[in-house]
């Protein structure tokens, strides 16, 4: 069959994260275009996760490796694009020279308001379309998706359900 296999005979499987893929790619999509109308024509899939744990504080850049579950060189690569656009500046700690900080610019703090506002936008757009309890459920069911990843299960635990 061409649906990617089956559960048994029993019909097509479902393909929950083919869908879960296609509507992430449509929500960036969309990000990008909102973003585009507000002057930002560079948004990269990183940056909303990024630009929200900096926005209005200096953090050293080990925590921001540790927050998204990635590697140090991994977190410099994503502030060296942040920095490179002018989003985002680093620094030695004051207290501890092996620390580097890094904050957001004045453009930085402004894309990252940006940022916020396009996803309340869409996330108001979801709401209006989805009934309230058909969005406690897909809460639900993305949350059962993210059990048992530790990093990304903190990320949940700090988004408050529907």
């Amino acid at each position: 069959m061409g649906d990617g296999g089956n559960d048994g005979g029993a019909g097509p499987t479902y393909r929950f994260g083919d869908l879960l893929a296609a509507a992430r790619a449509v929500w960036l999509r969309r990000m990008a275009a909102l973003l585009e109308e507000h002057g930002y024509r560079d948004y990269r899939r990183s940056d909303a996760i990024l630009l929200r744990q900096l926005r209005g504080r200096s953090v050293p850049l080990g925590t921001i490796g540790t927050y998204l579950g990635i590697s140090r060189q991994a977190a410099r690569k994503l502030v060296d694009g942040l920095e490179a656009r002018g989003y985002a500046c680093s620094t030695r700690d004051a207290a501890d020279a092996r620390v580097v900080r890094v904050a957001l610019t004045g453009a930085g703090e402004g894309y990252a308001d940006a940022v916020a506002q396009v996803i309340d936008s869409l996330n108001r757009q979801v709401a209006g379309r989805v009934p309230g309890l058909d969005l406690r459920a897909a809460d639900a069911v993305l949350r059962a998706v993210i059990e048992g990843d530790e990093v990304y299960a903190a990320i949940a635990r700090r988004i408050p359900a529907p």
